[in-house]
């Protein structure tokens, strides 16, 4: 029998595993905070919201099986992050940013709305925009309504809102970013660098809030199950970002029904939209990223 002097050491952690060396060097400074919380409880009005914790959990990390849709608790996690947000604080930054931003003030003085419906859109020439709405409206089972349907706009940020929804699917149409999966993400990240681009940093943290969830659980869940989409899918985001920061103006800025006589290419060259891929191109990325 081995004596405590001859006892062999405890064998070292494998070095594919995470080693207790790894937990001090990370976490060596972090500091326990005590609570007579009842609850968990943290600095992060986020966090602390059970039922977002839930949801952020289940989207991140579950599959896309066939009994879910794609887009379900979209409208779960977009009403917890306003309820949680500080309008108030919101609206005091549209005000500061018509300051900033003349075009950005003309733009919310015009409320213009692209709420478009097929009767609006009907006899334009095809390839025009309006052509190209009108066949979205009739033929694909979508509508441009979607969305804080029922909204009442009274204020620049009511506006914004219905104008984003409004507006999401004519950016399909003139970027060439379709409603396949790694078309949307590409869309996404469009928008974000662009509006990153043209807004004060404070509002457009605001405003790309509900992006970052989308492109967040979009990149892990694809990443852990559906590895085939992934060079793909980084492929959509450079396009994205490309394309965004090309972008003359955010493009639900565009005052969409002064083009509806305008052709995709000529609305294209306007607005310096660049990097339309191929139609089709991502087709096969929707099926891919489902189980």
């Amino acid at each position: 029998m081995a004596t405590l002097a001859e006892k062999p050491a405890a064998a070292a952690a494998p070095a594919d595993k995470v080693s207790a060396a790894d937990f001090a060097y990370f976490n060596g400074e972090n500091v326990k905070v005590e609570t007579k919380s009842s609850v968990l409880v943290s600095s992060s009005p986020y966090l602390n919201h059970p039922m977002l914790r839930q949801l952020v959990a289940q989207e991140v990390l579950r599959r896309n099986g066939k009994d879910l849709q794609s887009t379900a608790y979209i409208p779960e996690v977009a009403q917890i992050l306003h309820a949680i947000e500080d309008t108030p604080a919101v609206d005091a930054l549209f005000a500061r940013e018509r300051t900033l931003n003349p075009e950005f003030a003309a733009w919310l003085d015009r409320r213009h709305l692209s709420n478009f419906t097929a009767e609006d859109v009907m006899g334009f020439a095809p390839g025009t925009l309006g052509a190209t709405i009108h066949d979205f409206l009739t033929g694909s089972g979508y509508q441009i309504d979607y969305f804080f349907q029922g909204l009442v706009v009274k204020t620049d940020y009511d506006y914004y809102k219905k104008e984003r929804v409004f507006t999401h699917d004519i950016e399909h149409m003139v970027t060439g970013l379709e409603t396949d999966f790694c078309s949307e993400t590409g869309l996404i990240w469009a928008n974000m660098e662009s509006f990153y681009k043209t807004f004060s940093t404070e509002l457009a943290c605001e405003l790309t809030r509900f992006y970052s969830w989308l492109a967040t659980k979009s990149n892990l869940k694809t990443n852990l199950y559906y590895p085939k989409v992934m060079p793909a899918y980084l492929e959509s985001i450079r396009l994205g970002i490309e394309m965004g920061r090309a972008w003359k103006k955010p493009l639900l800025m565009v005052p969409w029904r002064d083009h509806l006589e305008w052709t995709i290419p000529q609305i294209r060259e306007e607005y310096n939209i660049i990097g339309a891929p191929p139609s089709g191109h991502w087709a096969w990325t929707t099926a891919a990223s489902r189980d």
